[in-house]
């Protein structure tokens, strides 16, 4: 080792000692901008709908989740000191700009008091913060995680057979999602994302050798033994026929990405990926002919304006083009928050709040939230390029994956780039089953970044700067 690279090294060392209470203070000096941005969204509503502000109840209730979020950093200070310090304020600021949106749209509907869905949102947002706290604390090394895998698949087959069931299932919207248990609904599919990664990312480890090397050769590919596959592909069909049952097209090309994706990371194979797209190709064409909800998505996606389609008695386009529309009157800087009209377009506080926010912020606060996302998403890319443990790698592209895909499908899906499937935006959607499992996600990627050593993060950013100065000087000597 060089005189430079000792030094290097021993400065990385140093730093390495700093660096968890530097991660902290950022997390903390971003919190307060985060808390500043939610609290003047919801101010900013009352004014924009009512010129002054008359509900002071819904901004007590809002603080709730801001001492929560300090009440998470706190917790982050002793039990993960070297987490991610973007994730929590990146998801607070998601969360609240999606209340205020939500409570909008309750003002025009006169939806006010405890019983509005802006209120409702706020406890199951408060419940989902607590469980992620209890995630961070009960969770303090996820290696112990891969031991549970077959738990995992378990878990998975039986919170998506959950709705079937007689009695508790429900049918909303078209499609049989949903539990009731005495007052409170809850759809079991979003906890069966978390638990899915996790058997993914935990069998793949174990079997990523037999994947990616024994099998036989066929058309140039190497396909692996059913022993090998058995497992995931039971997992992967069972997901896919309940889903297909349930009429929920949106979770099920959800659980396929991340399926594809996976398998794809673990083994390194192309094969994977063409292998997927043909067979999501060729599922979507028979789907589109054979189920009828399938062919009315595909009919709103191409034809939405035709006016057979737009007054249709089902599978109407009515509510993607008003969607479009409020796109639209938005504009690049948006009505401003409380002075749109998004309560136009059906499900506007739930399905389609991004149209809403679209119209309210403009194309400038769309390119924001998705922005926000980005970095959300890289938080757990980061984890699969600089994670020790093989299972970590997997766990964090997972979920990394999972939240990426599901803001394609929603956005994609109400700017007409791809059918309407009928997923939420994460953490800003109004329900509660996704913003439980959203903040468990958020949990388990700080819990991720957090097993990440101190000095490979100090070491990775010194070792661009290094090889760059060298590089510098190796271009000066040639000259």
């Amino acid at each position: 080792m060089t005189a430079t690279a000792q030094q290097s090294f021993t400065q990385a060392i140093t730093i390495k000692l700093r660096e968890p209470a530097r991660a902290r203070n950022l997390e903390l000096a971003l919190l307060v901008i985060a808390c500043g941005i939610c609290a003047g969204a919801m101010v900013l509503v009352q004014l924009g709908t009512k010129g002054r502000l008359f509900d002071t109840s819904v901004l007590w209730a809002g603080g709730s989740i801001l001492g929560l979020a300090l009440v998470m950093h706190v917790v982050l200070r002793i039990v993960a000191k070297n987490a991610d310090p973007f994730i929590l304020p990146v998801a607070l600021v998601l969360n609240g700009i999606g209340i205020a949106e939500i409570y909008r749209i309750d003002i025009h509907d006169g939806h006010l008091g405890w019983t509005s869905f802006g209120l409702k949102q706020i406890v199951w947002t408060v419940l989902a913060m607590v469980l992620a706290i209890v995630t961070l604390v009960l969770v303090r090394n996820h290696r112990f995680l891969q031991r549970y895998r077959y738990i995992f698949m378990f878990l998975t087959i039986a919170l998506l057979l959950l709705p079937i069931l007689p009695g508790i299932g429900q049918n909303i919207g078209g499609a049989r999602v949903w539990i009731k248990v005495g007052p409170f609904s809850f759809q079991p599919g979003e906890l069966a994302k978390i638990t899915m990664a996790l058997f993914f990312a935990g069998y793949l480890v174990t079997a990523r050798d037999s994947l990616s090397i024994v099998g036989k050769r066929f058309l140039g590919m190497t396909f692996p033994r059913a022993r090998d596959l058995g497992p995931i592909l039971i997992v992967w069909g069972v997901a896919m026929g309940v889903l297909v049952f349930q009429r929920d097209l949106g979770t099920a090309l959800l659980y396929f990405g991340l399926f594809l994706v996976m398998v794809y990371v673990a083994t390194a194979r192309l094969s994977w990926v063409v292998i997927g797209l043909v067979l999501f190709v060729g599922g979507a064409l028979v789907a589109a002919n054979v189920l009828e909800y399938v062919h009315g998505r595909f009919e709103q996606w191409l034809n939405p304006f035709d006016n057979a389609v737009y007054n249709a008695p089902t599978q109407a386009s009515f509510q993607l083009v008003n969607g479009l529309f409020g796109f639209a009157n938005g504009g690049i800087t948006g009505t401003g928050l409380g002075q749109g009209r998004p309560y136009i377009t059906p499900v506007a506080r739930a399905d389609y709040i991004i149209a809403s926010l679209g119209e309210e912020l403009g194309l400038i606060g769309v390119f924001a939230i998705l922005a926000l996302f980005i970095v959300l998403v890289s938080r757990g890319i980061r984890v699969g390029f600089m994670a020790q443990d093989d299972f970590g790698k997997l766990l964090g592209i997972g979920f990394g994956f999972t939240i990426a895909l599901q803001v394609f499908v929603v956005v994609g899906g109400i700017t007409r780039i791809i059918p309407v499937t009928g997923l939420t935006t994460p953490f800003m959607a109004a329900g509660g089953s996704s913003l439980v499992a959203n903040w468990i996600i958020a949990a388990m990627l700080l819990r991720l970044t957090d097993s990440i050593p101190a000095e490979q993060r100090v070491l990775s950013g010194r070792g661009d700067a290094i090889g760059r100065t060298a590089r510098g000087r190796s271009r000066k000597a040639r000259r």
